[in-house]
Order: C-alpha cells, then structure tokens, then sequence
C-alpha cells in the first residue's frame, strides 16, 4: 500500500474520530464542557499509531524518519479536514458554536472564525509533531521479522 494512501486512510479515521465524538457530546448535551474536547488526543494517538503500524506491517518499513513523516502527515491532514469539517459546521449547521466557544475558558471572548481556525491549524500542528515522536519512541528500535506486530 502506498505511503499516501495510508495517510490519507487514516487521517479519515481520526476525522470520523473527532466529528464523531462531537456529535455525540451534542447529542448528550456536553457540548458546553470544554475539557471533553481533549479526549480528541486519543483519537490522533490512535491514527498515527495505526499509519504507523500499517507502514511497517505492509511496506516493510521500520526507517525512523519514515514513520515519523507518516504519522506527521497524517495528523496534519486531520487537522485541515477538521478545519474544513468546523468551517462548514459553523457555516451552515450552527454559527452558534462560536458563542459556546467563546463561553469557555479555553479560548477567550472575542472570537472569530478565523481566530479559531488559527488556534487549531497551530494546535493541531505542534500535536501532530507530539504525538509522532511520542509514538515513534516505541517503534524507533521495531525491526522488520517474519512475525506481525499486536
């Protein structure tokens, strides 16, 4: 399988990841509790984990900065494709979202569109760097054998 396709695979997984935990905190009426939102660092943790593991077990790759790059590149594209989901969310479902945003502690009260959309592409980014090299401290000595990985 392809390097970009495994990317591409699994920055969808998050993204289905994410948007789907935002609807069912909607959903159950936990959209308000801001500290929810961190739960989506699992969801990044598991993709990467998973562009990663999928890179080594089908194109036999165990090279450091070639995992690193995968699981880098599949965050950032989760992180556009969440930005995309939020631009469209707010355009047309709930332009509302912004005041809750605005209500939490986390952001502040002046809130745009646009000042969000920054918060998250830098967010997001330093994330996607995080959570590769965290992940890629456990495969940094994984060698390539006959036997899968778990």
């Amino acid at each position: 399988m392809s390097k970009s396709k495994i990317i591409i695979n699994s920055a969808l997984l998050i993204f289905g990841g994410i948007v789907g935990f935002f609807f069912l905190m909607k959903i159950l009426g936990l959209n308000n509790v801001s500290e929810l939102r961190l739960l989506n660092f699992v969801f990044v943790l598991w993709g990467i984990n998973k562009a990663i593991k999928t890179n080594i077990k089908l194109n036999k790759e165990s090279l450091y900065f070639s995992n690193f790059s995968i699981g880098i590149g599949t965050s950032v594209l989760a992180v556009g494709l969440t930005i995309l989901g939020l631009i469209v969310y707010v355009g047309f479902i709930d332009p509302e979202l912004i005041t809750v945003l605005g209500n939490s502690s986390f952001w502040g009260k002046n809130l745009n569109l646009s000042l969000i959309i920054f918060a998250l592409a830098i967010e997001g980014i330093a994330s996607s760097v995080i959570c590769s090299f965290i992940l890629m401290q456990y495969y940094k000595n994984y060698k390539i054998s006959n036997t899968s990985i778990a």
